[in-house]
């Protein structure tokens, strides 16, 4: 046990009262079974746990219908059940018959480390009976504001950012990263030689906070444009990278088309590109946008539901963020500096875009709100200034 509180649980628990199933997505390593033990001891009834990287609770799903049937007032759990998509189907019946009998929530919470796009390519979609929730590793605001630091340098994992000296959080991430590429690839059939397969993911993170260009990921490497995406998609899928679309707005300018790509965990990226203390990454050419990539991150599990984006135009006018919801739009630039400096192109985007709010957030320790209705702000202070949009 870590000591520090999920922010998630509280939703896990209530959506369980009122949904069937619950699937907690996020990528290994994050969380995901400390904390659906933390929910098994709160569950008001029993609850039982399987490991389907475990042989022999794998088995026991053989005949799932005749396993689980017995367990049908019970709070039941799958750690990994990327590995029996096929489930869902059988499942879909159990649950479809227990709303027959009353029997309409708190059923199944499953656990996975691969995205709901990755899972419906092999199962039946169990919509309208299953919420899905991502579980991000360590946000800000859960760790205290003391920590900040530490967060953006170890990134999130637990076992990263909780370690008790930079060399062993240095050890465990590179430890990550080879499981990462030798078991979790070769699981979703996609795994190259290891060699070839660290080049690429560190090629990935050297493009980091960049507009994507794969023909640079083509020229340093043996892989086809098609094995490439098929790599990237993965990447993707198991919540390694993202790729950040751009925005389109009916402005008569040429937009960038492809997407931005990042590291989504900057202890990660940090390992990738060489980067172990502060004073490394103090003066790292790439410490501009690595921050930009941990506050992104930071902003989209906060406004959960929200659609994330970017919008660049080919003269240069760019925002690095906007959240949509609806109608709504909010605009994000993100600073390194403690003295933001705002150029022509971001005064144009903004005007291109026209977001209900623009916030600035930088290493300052202060918020404010400017006479052109730009709030300045920082990390610290995004949780209560997000709090009104999350839903």
């Amino acid at each position: 046990m870590h000591g520090l509180s999920r922010k998630l649980k509280q939703r896990i628990l209530k959506l369980l009262e009122h949904f069937p199933a619950v699937a907690l997505l996020g990528p290994r390593q994050c969380g995901k079974t400390t904390l659906a033990f933390e929910i098994k001891d709160r569950w008001p009834n029993e609850a039982s746990y399987l490991d389907l990287e475990n042989a022999a609770d794998l088995a026991k799903l053989d005949d799932c219908v005749s396993y689980l049937k017995p367990l049908e007032k019970q709070l039941v759990i799958m750690d990994e059940v990327q590995h029996r998509p096929a489930l869902f189907p059988e499942i879909r019946g159990l649950i479809d018959d227990g709303r027959r009998r009353g029997l309409r929530s708190g059923r199944f919470l499953f656990l996975g480390s691969a995205s709901y796009e990755l899972l419906k390519q092999s199962g039946e979609s169990l919509a309208g009976r299953i919420a899905f929730l991502e579980l991000t590793p360590f946000r800000f605001d859960e760790v205290g504001h003391e920590k900040i630091d530490q967060l953006w340098l170890r990134g999130g994992f637990p076992d990263s950012f909780l370690a008790p000296t930079e060399s062993i959080s240095v050890e465990w991430r590179r430890s990550f990263i080879d499981t990462y590429l030798t078991r979790d690839l070769s699981m979703h059939g996609k795994a190259g030689a290891l060699p070839a397969m660290r080049d690429l993911l560190k090629m990935t993170a050297y493009l980091h906070g960049q507009v994507l260009n794969v023909s640079q990921l083509i020229e340093s490497h043996d892989f086809s444009r098609q094995q490439i995406g098929d790599y990237l998609d993965l990447f993707e899928h198991t919540f390694v990278i993202r790729r950040l679309n751009p925005y389109f707005t009916n402005v008569g300018k040429r937009l960038t088309k492809r997407p931005k790509i990042y590291i989504r965990d900057s202890g990660l990226l940090h390992q990738l590109i060489g980067i172990g203390d502060h004073d490394t990454l103090s003066g790292h050419p790439s410490r501009g946008a690595s921050w930009e990539g941990f506050v992104i991150e930071q902003i989209i599990a906060l406004l959960a539901g929200w659609e994330p984006y970017f919008y660049r135009t080919s003269n240069g006018a760019e925002l690095d963020l906007l959240m949509l919801k609806g109608d709504k739009i909010l605009a994000f630039e993100i600073k390194a500096s403690v003295d933001a400096k705002l150029t022509k192109g971001f005064y144009t985007a903004r005007e291109d875009v026209q977001p209900d709010e623009t916030f600035i957030v930088s290493r300052n320790n202060e918020t404010w709100e400017a006479s052109n209705g730009i709030t300045h702000t920082n990390v610290l202070d995004l949780h209560e200034l997000m709090s009104s949009y999350a839903d």
